[in-house]
């Protein structure tokens, strides 16, 4: 057989949400679609069922987004390696595809705004850059260019175009606030600086009003300025007592005068924007960066990665999405429910459906990290290893925990997996300790401790017929041991730090990949190497799993690409491009129908698997 052209994975969902990109979550003109970036990708997720639509392009995360009041266009900015220009896509919202891609800012695009006839886009470069770009979207051209800032001012965060008027827009940040006017023949741009008197603020976002009179605009220090926008003159200031804490992190105007405020503590408050008297608040979970208007109801984000639905008759807060808000860890697939499968993070372990990409349910262990989770075959419990050394036990459908395991290691339990009898786990340690434990009724023992690795075990894999299982290890060994006798039956060493390991269905075979960039096959009995395949041209390869059938395999790690693999040949088939941070986990789910990926980003993502799978 010949080498396969590689081709693209299939993205069928997304479960995340970016809520540290400041206005990333966008309501579509339509009203019936969300937008917001997650990773590299953009996504269009249907209000009304979930459906989502992906916009690929870009070669790094996205840092900011925009979407025309027309909701013809769709414009996205990312960020890049020092050194290098970062692009800016924009997309045809109907086709979901390329329009035009604008390259000119360094490092990093900071924010992004049209003008309200879909004339001009006006991008914002990163702190790298400072420049301000006003492109024109027919031509696909930059029309001019300007540093954002004095030189004697500080960094520029925010840039918005005004409500009437292609050719004015506002730009704010540290100790800078300018109102622009867009000189089109004699194509340049023309600042008026803005006059707050003794006030010294640090701007993070702004808002105009619909007449184009004033700009609100919002301050680290909690407070909002309103400033004239005609003369640039500061107009008033508030609130004056009762500051929002952490900071006034997005800012929205809604009708009759009133003003919604997110702030950097997780309060949303409904002002008066005459006086910016708070009328109501509510409290969300961490910091507010999206306030996203849509007919007769309107979106928050947040850093939690939570999207919270407000309707407009009432001022409550319904949460619509909840994802992973930092590293995913681990990733575990219920044995024959082919339809769930659990993550685990910092404080929580969340269970989920695969065809419905919703969270079921949220285990919380507050200020704790969850290394590893595995189901046990029966179903009847979810095994968790936590960096308190602790091995704890919950029951799948309620989350209620039923046993805790103290401990368990001394340097934290980094590795775990349930043996088919539902009685034993095998855990692993931070000071590598492989460990044997029985489940009883109502206690628990341990039965074995084997010590022969010299750092950490970052995996453990058991045979099918738990008589033995192999565990991986940053020591640059893999063992396999007899789990009737306690003993190492067979060591596998190479200069790496092992980051995976899993059989082959045959059980002959090991796969295993590390820090060296290699998928190498291993024999079991006599732990020689078989095969050795360059798993990746940069970076750590932290995940590899194989499928029932054995033909086909997937690997991910640091180059953030999820690849199917042919496991005879030796080639990538298939090659997964969507995530934004190192891969930490991957597996093959639904009977070998969907590839469920991990990240540390907190992405969740599942892909369409492009092989049938084979029965035995």
């Amino acid at each position: 057989m010949s080498q396969e052209t590689q081709k693209t994975l299939e993205l069928e969902a997304a479960l995340g949400f970016n809520g540290h990109v400041v206005s990333g979550l966008k309501v579509h003109p339509d009203q019936k679609h969300l937008v917001y970036p997650l990773g590299w990708t953009v996504i269009i997720k249907r209000i009304t069922d979930g459906k989502q639509d992906f916009l690929h392009g870009h070669n790094n995360n996205v840092s900011c987004l925009s979407v025309s009041r027309s909701g013809q266009y769709i414009a996205s900015g990312q960020v890049n390696f020092m050194g290098f220009k970062a692009d800016i896509i924009l997309w045809d919202f109907e086709q979901r595809s390329v329009y035009a891609q604008l390259c000119l800012h360094k490092a990093k695009v900071e924010a992004l705004s049209f003008s309200p006839n879909n004339k001009y886009l006006v991008s914002l470069g990163g702190e790298d850059d400072g420049s301000v770009v006003v492109w024109n979207i027919e031509t696909k051209q930059a029309v001019c260019g300007s540093p954002a800032s004095a030189q004697s001012a500080g960094h520029c965060y925010t840039v918005k175009f005004s409500n009437q008027s292609d050719n004015i827009f506002v730009s704010a940040g540290s100790g800078t606030l300018r109102v622009w006017e867009l000189d089109v023949p004699n194509r340049k741009i023309r600042p008026l600086e803005c006059q707050t008197g003794k006030l010294k603020r640090i701007v993070k976002c702004v808002e105009i009003t619909e007449d184009d009179g004033f700009v609100l605009c919002g301050t680290t220090s909690g407070d909002v300025l309103r400033v004239n926008m005609k003369t640039g003159l500061l107009s008033d200031c508030g609130p004056v007592k009762t500051k929002h804490s952490l900071g006034v992190t997005s800012l929205r105007l809604w009708s009759s005068g009133l003003l919604l405020v997110g702030s950097g503590s997780g309060s949303f408050s409904l002002c008066s924007s005459a006086n910016f008297k708070t009328l109501k608040r509510v409290e969300l979970e961490k910091g507010v960066t999206s306030i996203a208007l849509g007919g007769h109801q309107f979106f928050v984000g947040t850093e939690a990665a939570q999207i919270y639905r407000f309707s407009y008759d009432d001022f409550k807060a319904e949460l619509v999405s909840t994802s992973h808000s930092s590293a995913v860890k681990d990733v575990a697939i219920a044995h024959g429910v082919s339809e769930l499968f659990a993550t685990c993070s910092l404080e929580d372990v969340r269970l989920w459906h695969i065809n419905k990409p919703k969270e079921l349910l949220r285990i919380t262990v507050p200020n704790m990290t969850c290394n590893a989770i595995d189901f046990m075959k029966d179903g009847h419990s979810i095994i968790s290893a936590w960096n308190d050394g602790k091995i704890r036990v919950f029951a799948p459908s309620s989350g209620r925990l039923r046993t805790t395991l103290h401990n368990a290691h001394k340097l934290g339990v980094t590795a775990i997996a349930g043996a088919g009898d539902c009685r034993r786990i095998v855990s692993g340690g931070g000071g590598g300790q492989v460990r044997v434990w029985e489940l009883q009724p109502n206690s628990h023992r341990l039965v074995a401790s084997m010590k022969e690795h010299k750092d950490s075990v970052t995996c453990i894999r058991i045979k099918s017929d738990d008589r033995e299982c192999v565990s991986a290890s940053s020591d640059g060994a893999c063992i396999i041991w007899d789990l009737h006798r306690f003993v190492s039956l067979q060591t596998v060493m190479a200069n790496t730090f092992f980051q995976a390991v899993c059989y082959h269905p045959d059980e002959y075979q090991i796969l295993t990949s590390g820090t060296d960039r290699k998928v190498t096959y291993w024999n079991v009995y006599d732990g020689s190497p078989i095969r050795e395949l360059e798993g990746s041209q940069s970076g750590t390869v932290n995940a590899v799993h194989i499928t029932q059938d054995g033909r086909h395999f997937v690997t991910g790690g640091d180059d953030k690409l999820v690849k199917v693999w042919d496991y005879m040949e030796g080639v990538v088939t298939h090659t997964g491009v969507a995530h934004g941070g190192s891969i930490t986990s991957v597996k093959v789910c639904n009977g070998g129908r969907l590839v469920v990926s991990t990240s540390a980003d907190g992405a969740v993502l599942c892909w369409k698997f492009p092989h049938a799978a084979v029965s035995s």
